[in-house]
């Protein structure tokens, strides 16, 4: 398991330098992303805002992608990107103000032009939310739809889970 710790008290949109293993580094397992829960992101009911998950899924997402990239923006520099076509969750439990919450992504499945990454955003070992976005590979200039680069695939299928 990679994990991106020491963001204790630190905003899930800011990146401690070190937190994450140089991109050629030998994974396995799901990669973690941990971060605490702002105040501003919970609810009148005090519990985190459902819509807020997606976010904290697509910051975790960014961060997988430093460590088998690079950056985000180097998957695009090489002439690759991703564009959202499907995402969803199943609510099974709450986040409340400074919760440390861990977010597991890893890629359920891989296709020709797209892929599948599910998250896990548990707090203590305790599952609170389960997601699931499709990507589909795009070529950035003109957003066409692409085959998946086989450097890509060889990064993303280390984080192939069940």
């Amino acid at each position: 398991m990679v994990e991106c710790a020491g963001l204790e008290n630190r905003s899930p949109f800011t990146r401690t330098a070190g937190s994450n293993p140089a991109p050629s580094a030998p994974m396995t397992g799901p990669f973690v992303h941990r971060f605490r829960v702002r105040y501003h992101e919970c609810d009148a009911q005090g519990i985190v805002f459902n819509a807020n998950w997606f976010t904290y899924f697509d910051v975790a997402l960014t961060e997988w992608f430093r460590v088998l990239f690079g950056s985000y923006g180097s998957l695009a520099e090489r002439g690759s990107d991703v564009v959202l076509a499907e995402t969803s969750a199943s609510f099974r439990g709450s986040g409340r103000f400074d919760d440390e919450i861990a977010i597991a992504v890893g890629v359920e499945s891989i296709g020709r032009t797209s892929m599948v990454v599910s998250y896990t955003a548990s707090r203590d070992g305790e599952t609170l939310v389960e997601g699931r976005t499709v990507y589909v590979f795009v070529d950035p200039a003109t957003m066409a739809k692409q085959a998946i680069p086989g450097w890509v695939r060889e990064q993303l299928e280390v984080y192939a889970i069940g």
